[in-house]
């Protein structure tokens, strides 16, 4: 039972601690092979791969076996293994929507997630709540709907159990809906029918039900009665620990109906913040960052609402200005673009973007169709269409904040990580208004990228109408590779080495076809780092300088230098 268990969860009476925990199999070898010569030392074994999904980002080469709930007493000794079977159980690299065991009130059982279907690893999303007896590990399922039946938690007088899920339609996005069943699994209902935004996590405070969600780019609490009565509780709910302003944070509700949650502003890192019952202006109460903050100045972040010239439809943005901004000035520009897609960016604090707007760069960040936060019609406005109708809603974007005069129209960049890498690319292979891009983990031939990302049992039937073989010509339509015939505009690509979601070869390709072309560009390797890099704060520092030193090279000849423009102010 290798370490490190996950999702530790305390039973009622505190005498025991559950968790989930990989029971590891021997990997598979070349069979009846010989033994080494005396005294010879053979290479390591081959191994023989026969998994659909033998590799995760972050994770790396899996090992072979299954994830199992156990539990073991407080004072210590061996862990009991509770569920069995060639599934994982409440969490795995493979298993979406996993989470903490949940005991009942009585201690006797555990609600867990698993997917037990047959053909599991070709229907990723389709998993079940299952109700687990401590006593003989009896295993009861209690949903059975084709889609994602997930994170249950029963209420504290242990008659019903709210859980996350939706139907599966192979839809690129789907919003997550709150449900209720009782504690048999009967008398199953969504707990709102009319409640639209996508719901991330819910927990039980008095008799009501919590739930976090997003909004027009802001993460939010509410609260739900059983008869499905609404009550928005609080805002601004996020981590501001990551470089980019995406969604997240958490909270935790007391049954007093207390919620504790991580908070975030534009101006502000991540602080925990208390919303109380009779006061629900959260009451940030700590200051983790106000010894840093004391000595710099960062740059005002304002909200930008257009319509994309598409479709008139109206797009929700944000710009953060210079410290000592003066609208009388022009000032370079960088959109920086999104990734998931299905995510938001919003009014939370960015560390990279409040860098680029240190070295005087006004900084444009967008929610395009396909964003989450705007409900489910909004975001499959891009299903079996991405990228495409979304780079006219990022150069709407660019236009109104042209508009507004203080921005130089000929010192516009762009840049964007993951699929905010892949619209860098589909942009500069549309205009050569930008003087250089950097594109981050980026896609770059969705035939290639189905065939080698770690989730290949996802994307081609979500993302995509079938296999790239039976549909050729829609993946390369949508690849930005078709489009780089066109580029001119310097690209600097970075990419990390250990990237299994965004394979290292996409950029490798891209990289090899602009120079193939002779245009200006550069490869940037980031050893030891996964999708995303920023596993270590020195290669997201890197990310960042990198960045900017390639703006500046490429800047309007004659304009000043964007540090001494700030430094001048």
């Amino acid at each position: 039972m290798p370490n490190p268990p996950a999702n530790p969860s305390w039973s009622p009476d505190g005498r025991w601690i559950s968790f989930v925990s990989l029971v590891s199999r021997e990997p598979k070898t070349i069979p009846d092979m010989p033994k080494a010569p005396k005294d010879a030392k053979w290479a390591d074994p081959v191994t023989m791969i026969d998994s659909l999904i033998y590799r995760f980002d972050k994770s790396g080469y899996l090992k072979p076996g299954n994830y199992h709930l156990f539990v073991v007493p407080v004072e210590g000794g061996t862990a009991r293994q509770v569920t069995q079977g060639d599934f994982d159980h409440g969490y795995s690299e493979l298993l979406p929507g996993g989470a903490a065991p949940e005991w009942s009130p009585d201690g006797r059982n555990i609600l867990t997630v698993a997917n037990r279907r047959p053909d599991h690893e070709y229907e990723p999303l389709d998993t079940e709540i299952y109700d687990v007896d401590l006593k003989d590990g009896n295993a009861r399922q209690l949903t059975d709907r084709r889609g994602p039946d997930t994170s249950p938690k029963i209420s504290p007088d242990g008659k019903w159990i709210a859980y996350l899920g939706f139907d599966d339609e192979y839809k690129s996005f789907a919003s997550t809906k709150i449900y209720l069943m009782d504690r048999q699994g009967g008398q199953r209902r969504q707990l709102s029918t009319s409640f639209s935004h996508s719901v991330s996590a819910i927990a039980w405070a008095r008799e009501r039900l919590i739930c976090q969600y997003d909004e027009e780019g802001d993460t939010k609490i509410g609260s739900f009665s059983l008869d499905g009565d609404f009550k928005p509780l609080a805002r601004h709910v996020g981590s501001g620990s990551g470089g980019r302003p995406y969604s997240g944070g958490s909270f935790s509700a007391a049954q007093s109906g207390a919620i504790v949650m991580t908070y975030t502003l534009p101006d502000l890192p991540g602080e925990v913040a208390l919303v109380t019952p009779d006061r629900n202006e959260p009451r940030v109460l700590t200051s983790l960052n106000a010894d840093v903050l004391s000595t710099r100045e960062l740059g005002a972040t304002e909200e930008i609402r257009f319509e994309s010239s598409i479709d008139h439809r109206k797009i929700q943005g944000w710009i953060i200005k210079p410290s000592g901004f003066d609208p009388a000035r022009k000032y370079p520009l960088i959109l920086e673009i999104h990734g998931g897609p299905f995510a938001n960016y919003g009014p939370r604090f960015a560390a990279n973007l409040q860098l680029y707007a240190a070295r005087g760069y006004v900084v444009l960040y967008i929610n395009p169709r396909g964003s989450t936060s705007y409900g489910e019609e909004f975001a499959n406005l891009i299903h079996h269409k991405y990228p495409g109708d979304d780079y006219y809603d990022l150069m709407s974007g660019v236009d109104a904040t042209v508009a507004k005069g203080y921005v130089d129209p000929d010192n516009l960049f762009v840049t964007g990580g993951s699929g905010g890498g892949v619209l860098t690319c589909w942009v500069i292979g549309k205009t050569n208004r930008f003087r250089s891009a950097v594109s981050a983990f980026p896609v770059i031939n969705w035939y290639s990228f189905v065939l080698t990302a770690d989730m290949n049992n996802y994307f081609y039937k979500y993302w995509f109408p079938g296999f790239p073989w039976d549909n050729a010509e829609h993946y390369l339509k949508r690849s930005p590779i078709s489009l780089v015939g066109n580029v001119t505009t310097p690209t600097l690509v970075i990419t990390g080495e250990e990237d299994y979601r965004t394979p290292i070869s996409e950029s490798e390709q891209y990289y090899q076809a602009l120079k193939l072309r002779k245009v200006e560009a550069v490869l940037a390797r980031v050893p030891g780092e996964p999708h995303g890099v920023s596993q270590r704060p020195s290669h997201q520092i890197a990310s960042v300088v990198a960045t900017l030193n390639w703006f500046e090279t490429h800047k309007k000849p004659g304009a000043p230098p964007a540090s001494a423009q700030s430094r001048s102010e």
